[in-house]
């Protein structure tokens, strides 16, 4: 896996999302490169509402493929307080944009999001996690 394919400003869970740090103290969170790409093409994605809460590992949705659906998991605790709206009616950004337009949901994390996010995967450790697999 190339390093354009994982971001090292990103950090990385063991489930295959991906977690930015925002300015606003929020997270945003989508699934990896390496994730759509085993997945086909995304055709429907389903996202929690704005307002729900979520603990660290909790399912938050879904992405149905041509192959397959998967869980998509919260890689930190807190509260949503967007969703893409975007995937609504073209989910396929998610295959095209995995890291950029193709994002999922923003959280507000509950507690130290510094901490829970430093907990995660950099991108090294992702890299090594999806070649030992």
């Amino acid at each position: 896996m190339s390093a354009e394919q994982t971001p090292t400003d990103l950090r990385y869970t063991e489930a295959h999302e991906w977690v930015r740090s925002l300015d606003s103290g929020r997270v945003r969170v989508g699934i990896t490169d390496h994730a759509q790409s085993q997945l086909g093409d995304v055709v429907f994605v389903q996202l929690p509402a704005v307002g729900d809460t979520f603990a660290a590992g909790d399912a938050l949705g879904e992405v149905e493929s041509t192959k397959s659906v998967s869980d998509i998991y919260a890689p930190v605790g807190g509260t949503v307080v967007e969703v893409n709206g975007a995937l609504e009616g073209t989910p396929e950004l998610i295959n095209s944009s995995a890291y950029e337009e193709g994002w999922l949901v923003e959280i507000e994390p509950a507690g130290d999001a510094a901490e829970a996010v430093s907990a995660l995967l950099d991108a090294a450790g992702y890299r090594e996690l999806v070649a030992g697999s």
